[in-house]
């Protein structure tokens, strides 16, 4: 059943401190969804991503992300809030003093994984949806930046996350590299029913890649937005 709300946002106001950022912010993301937010730097999209993760408290409107009341977050309840979300970096954040198999289970201890053999064939699960089953061995350094964005997006599958936000994923790769993990985005989105939201300021992206847009400006969030490719 696709139409199950995973994000709902009713009437939020978002603040950073006393300042309001976004105003009046209504949002429905249903499961298996792929929607791209948009929006010159300043404008917004990084407080509403930080609202979503529980990084910014909600104190207007109500709004809930994977069954959670996002306006009842303290910092006791954001750890499980994260368990269920996937988060992936840009910039990967791959930790460089081990491997591949090595960062995906820090990851999964860190998130209350205990089971040895749990945990290696969920390691080995991910690693083959994102194509990179024989590289679990390797050092971040001996990968290109396409395999070392897999494996944040590995990482960011292995709780079977409901949601996936994704920052910029695309931002420091080349145009077929982009390509490859935009394919495997949506792949994900179809074939496991995440929905998952993706910042970008790659217009080539949206282009070849069509999907729903959301765009951050004058201190509103429009939906369904339209694109200017010229």
């Amino acid at each position: 059943m696709l139409d199950q709300p995973i994000v709902q946002l009713a009437n939020v106001n978002i603040y950073q401190g006393n300042s309001l950022i976004l105003s009046d912010v209504n949002i429905t993301v249903n499961r298996g969804e792929f929607v791209y937010l948009i929006g010159k730097t300043g404008t917004g999209k990084s407080s509403l991503l930080k609202t979503l993760y529980g990084d910014l408290q909600l104190k207007e409107g109500s709004g809930q992300v994977v069954g959670f009341d996002l306006t009842k977050m303290d910092w006791k309840k954001v750890p499980y809030l994260r368990r269920n979300l996937g988060v992936v970096f840009q910039d990967f954040q791959l930790l460089t003093d081990r491997n591949v198999h090595d960062n995906l289970k820090f990851a999964l201890k860190a998130t209350g994984w205990q089971e040895p053999k749990q945990i290696e064939d969920k390691i080995n699960d991910v690693l083959e949806k994102v194509g990179l089953g024989t590289k679990g061995f390797k050092m971040p350094y001996e990968l290109s930046g396409g395999e070392q964005q897999r494996v944040d997006i590995a990482r960011a599958l292995l709780n079977s996350p409901k949601l996936i936000l994704a920052d910029e994923p695309t931002g420091n790769l080349d145009p077929e590299t982009s390509d490859g993990i935009m394919q495997l985005l949506f792949r994900i989105c179809r074939e496991d029913g995440t929905a998952l939201i993706m910042a970008t300021h790659d217009y080539i992206v949206l282009q070849k890649f069509p999907s729903r847009v959301l765009r951050t400006e004058n201190g509103q969030v429009i939906d369904n937005a339209a694109i200017n490719f010229v």
